[in-house]
């Protein structure tokens, strides 16, 4: 594999290549099959402006060491990326579109991209967005680069804004038991007045909400989520939250022989996820973020590809592949998108990045 630690190696690598697939941390392990470049050492923080609550790095910089130094100024990244602890990348969570259970409250990975560089299919330096947050001018380059793929380009330098840390936070369990009942209190919460970090539903009914802000007033808001619980509902409250979410980010509770797919759901869905994985023998481990919008499932290498396909087939959904072995990217997807088909003609006509 060739190993990229400059933007001008990262060129060269693109012109005299035929076909360009890209890795970094290898955190994401179906995505990063096949790949013949990485730019786990193009890595390096290039300007941070605590002041500004901006920062610009290269796209092999590790998550855990902007992370490390944003704390050191009371800031960090709300979106919560995954698989800090592995050795994310910033690159590999935007082109992977991947963002944590965090995004419930603050918005995902595209709502703190403010600007890209990256290497087009035919090595040039394309440049979206800015440095700083009042930046409207011109196309949305860097929304466009979130979830792609690599199909559009190799990034190679990134800018976030970022927030203020969090000062406290606190999260309650919430055992209601029963799928039904665990669904329509996500929609009650989803909509309330509470302001509610995380929320998270282990199946059959079991809630995790995350609640953060001033420590003096923590309590008083716990008792507000209380009040808006059915009388069956049974609260356990953590105070020293954080070893929690740090396995929910690190995806602890997928065993190391099952594949992870992302599937974008909505609360009806998960219904009808739950009755046809009820049918299969197996058991397979899954978890719904986000207020229900996104399903984790963690399919065991015995059971049939087949029976993955099919189940999403029956909810009208796809999946991305993000760990593990299979055919393609994607799981049930027979879509075309001629957006996607038109912007490949201007970024990489010659069709170097394709999947």
């Amino acid at each position: 594999m060739l190993q990229a630690s400059s933007i001008d190696e990262v060129q060269e690598a693109v012109r005299g290549q035929a076909s360009v697939r890209v890795a970094a941390g290898g955190t994401k392990s179906a995505l990063a099959a096949g790949a013949n470049l990485s730019v786990g050492q193009l890595s390096g923080v290039l300007q941070y402006e605590p002041s500004e609550y901006t920062f610009t790095a290269l796209a092999g910089t590790t998550v855990a060491e902007v992370q490390q130094m944003l704390a050191e100024h009371g800031q960090y990244l709300p979106f919560d990326p995954p698989w800090v602890g592995s050795g994310a990348t910033l690159g590999g969570t935007v082109a992977a579109g991947m963002s944590g259970a965090g995004r419930f409250r603050y918005g995902g990975v595209r709502d703190f991209l403010i600007g890209v560089r990256f290497v087009n299919g035919e090595a040039e330096l394309v440049t979206g967005g800015g440095k700083v947050v009042k930046n409207a001018a011109g196309f949305d380059i860097p929304k466009l680069m979130v979830g792609s793929l690599g199909r559009f380009g190799v990034l190679v330098e990134l800018t976030f804004k970022v927030f203020p840390a969090r000062q406290a936070s606190v999260t309650a369990v919430i055992d209601l038991r029963e799928l039904d009942a665990a669904v329509k209190l996500i929609s009650a919460l989803a909509v309330s007045s509470e302001d509610l970090d995380c929320l998270d539903l282990e199946p059959p009914g079991r809630l995790t909400v995350r609640i953060s802000g001033m420590r003096e007033a923590l309590s008083a808001r716990v008792e507000r989520l209380k009040r808006l619980l059915p009388e069956a509902a049974e609260l356990q409250q953590i105070d020293d939250d954080v070893p929690l979410w740090r396995d929910v980010r690190e995806f602890t509770w997928v065993p190391d022989d099952h594949l992870l797919v992302k599937v974008p759901v909505t609360a009806d869905r998960i219904l009808e996820i739950e009755q046809q994985l009820a049918r299969l023998q197996d058991r397979v481990p899954r978890r719904y973020s986000v207020g229900g919008s996104v399903a984790w499932i963690a399919w065991p290498t015995g059971l049939e590809s087949s029976q993955l396909e099919s189940l999403l087939c029956d909810v009208r959904s796809r999946g991305l592949v993000v760990r593990g072995q299979w055919p393609a990217v994607y799981v049930n997807d027979g879509r075309t998108n001629a957006f996607a088909d038109r912007l490949l003609s201007v970024f990489d006509p010659a069709g170097k990045f394709q999947r």
